[in-house]
């Protein structure tokens, strides 16, 4: 391909909106271009390399004995009514009505789609195991699109389902994904930290989330060196420490804590340490008021509180029911005496000793709050975030934190959508049994992302091989006609090869060819100026290597097969 003939507009300067390095650099190495907020149309270079990770994907989809779809991108609303998310997923969704009424939902995931289609297919247990999947665009309606492709409106996505007979059966079927995801981001040149990781709305058991390591990443990890665990913060499970408050007992008493609201405030009032407070938080849970209550020095994990209640839905109650409910304003509920409503309290708070807690009272306290005498623990889980240097659940190590960008999801989703959608087959007995299923995602425009920024450096992108755009980028430095005639030789010598070659021929400075090869990344830089024409030396330079080779012409060939 000649650079003078193709449309690769290139930028010396970052965007003004760019934060992060992935987003500056796509759209600075041409190959992309924002449309509106969260909407990036590829230009051909980008299409490239999203269209060479879809090709890696499909591979290894096949290899595992998944059978490709294409869904259509308008899902029916009957059919996330008939699973009961058509009003439980959230404002994410888009939304809309045909002229007839009809309700739609633009794809934010196919599920639904996909269970519909598949009970009509199958009907026997020689109908299973089966995995389905597709490669298409997915829609979510995202409250703060940011980082470029990162977090976007739309976006490619590869989602597969599996549909087996029994729990055995479900787990060959994830294993033989987890085994495929692994292979797929080794192909496009990705290191990945596989975590333990939240269900989410998807629904199921078990779930494993594939991160690349970035600072710039939303997903926090918690990483314990020592015995390999690994958790999105979501899901991560800590050691707890026994409290090391003295053991006696003291009275239970009131004490005036006027506009005493926070943490903060409250640890300089009583002159002592967050793990003594109770801090105690009313939520709506599916509509209804419900009480967290964690350890002062703890956040509430709301994914593991929304779980430990079985709720779909889950928000921070308003001040009004608040007061409802506790009878005082925000910043003085406690579990002393036990409201009405349901309490889930953190498994830290039963190692509290004379603690101290919000009284249920404008402008007071308790002091002197011990666990059993009271107040009752009806229910207990594990609903805090754990922290840097928490101990780990397994080894008791501390564990360190890392942020994550998260290319590829995988889930157990149980019978979440085949119940609900009546999805039957007949077992060897001819009796009906429901097929259980599971769920595998790979963010397309994500992963060509994460790449970037694991893949770049001061000049620009350093693409690996799998996933380039091109493999060879060719330079031609000439002054006159015939040096030019010379450099075309060599070019169609490397296309005649079967050498992918973007090929630099425009009518710009060696210092402006060579800026603009650096930021695209191709892996392998040909260039053929002034030492040919002079010595017959062509120079080929990796982009990762600091210094270049030279070959003869009758060497190219060869020396470019080895490399590339």
């Amino acid at each position: 391909m000649r650079l003078s003939r193709y449309i690769l507009p290139t930028l010396k300067e970052d965007p003004s909106d760019a934060v992060v390095s992935s987003h500056r650099l796509m759209i600075r190495a041409g190959l992309i271009r924002k449309e509106s907020a969260g909407m990036y149309a590829y230009l051909p270079l980008g299409f490239r390399v999203l269209r060479k990770i879809i090709d890696i994907v499909r591979d290894e989809m096949d290899r595992a004995g998944a059978h490709e779809f294409l869904m259509p991108e308008l899902t029916n609303a009957d059919l996330w009514k008939e699973s009961g998310r058509w009003f439980s997923y959230g404002p994410e969704m888009f939304r809309i009505k045909d002229r007839n009424g009809m309700e739609y939902s633009l794809g934010p995931t196919h599920e639904e789609a996909f269970t519909g289609l598949v009970r009509g297919l199958i009907s026997s247990y020689r109908d299973l195991p089966v995995t389905v999947y597709q490669i298409n665009t997915k829609f979510r309606d995202e409250m703060r699109p940011r980082y470029g492709v990162i977090r976007s409106k739309e976006f490619i996505m590869k989602d597969a389902y599996s549909f087996d007979m029994d729990e055995k059966g479900l787990d060959e079927s994830y294993q033989a994904m987890r085994k495929a995801y692994r292979k797929i981001f080794e192909r496009c040149g990705l290191e990945t930290i596989p975590v333990e990781a939240d269900t989410g709305a998807m629904g199921g058991s078990d779930s494993e989330e594939f991160m690349v390591a970035s600072e710039v990443g939303e997903e926090v990890l918690l990483l314990c060196g020592s015995c390999g665990y690994r958790a999105n913060q979501e899901k991560a499970e800590f050691g707890r420490k026994p409290f090391a408050g003295p053991a006696p007992a003291e009275k239970l008493s009131e004490v005036d804590t006027p506009d005493v609201k926070t943490i903060d405030d409250l640890v300089k009032f009583f002159g002592t340490t967050p793990d003594r407070f109770l801090k105690s938080i009313i939520y709506l849970a599916d509509g209804k008021p419900a009480m967290a209550v964690v350890t002062g020095d703890r956040e509430i994990n709301e994914n593991k509180l929304k779980r430990s209640l079985g709720c779909s839905s889950l928000e921070l109650a308003p001040d009004s029911v608040v007061e409802e409910v506790t009878g005082a304003p925000v910043g003085f509920a406690g579990p002393v005496p036990g409201p009405s409503i349901p309490v889930v309290f953190d498994l830290s708070v039963k190692e509290v000793r004379n603690g101290y807690t919000g009284a249920n009272k404008k402008d007071v306290h308790y002091s002197g709050v011990n666990p059993g005498r009271d107040f009752e623990i009806a229910k207990e889980a594990d609903i805090a975030s754990a922290v840097e240097m928490d101990p780990c659940p397994r080894c008791g190590k501390p564990m360190n934190v890392r942020k994550g960008i998260e290319v590829g999801h995988i889930f157990k989703l149980g019978y979440k959508y085949s119940r609900p959608m009546n999805v039957t087959v007949l077992d060897e007995n001819g009796a009906s049994v429901t097929p259980i299923m599971g769920c595998y995602g790979i963010g397309i425009n994500r992963t060509v992302a994460a790449i970037v920024e694991q893949n770049g450096d001061g000049r620009g992108i350093v693409w690996p091989k799998s996933v380039a755009p091109f493999s060879v980028h060719l330079v031609g430095i000439s002054k006159t006609a015939e040096e030019s005639a010379a450099v075309d030789r060599i070019y169609g010598m490397m296309s005649d090869a079967g050498i992918d070659v973007l090929y630099d021929d425009r009518n710009a400075s060696p210092g402006f060819k060579f800026a603009d090869a650096d930021l695209i990344g191709i892996p392998v830089r040909v260039t053929v100026g002034k030492g040919y024409f002079q010595d017959g030396d062509i120079e080929i330079k990796l982009r990762k290597e600091k210094d270049p080779v030279k070959v003869r012409e009758e060497a190219l060939i060869g020396k470019l097969r080895e490399l590339v």
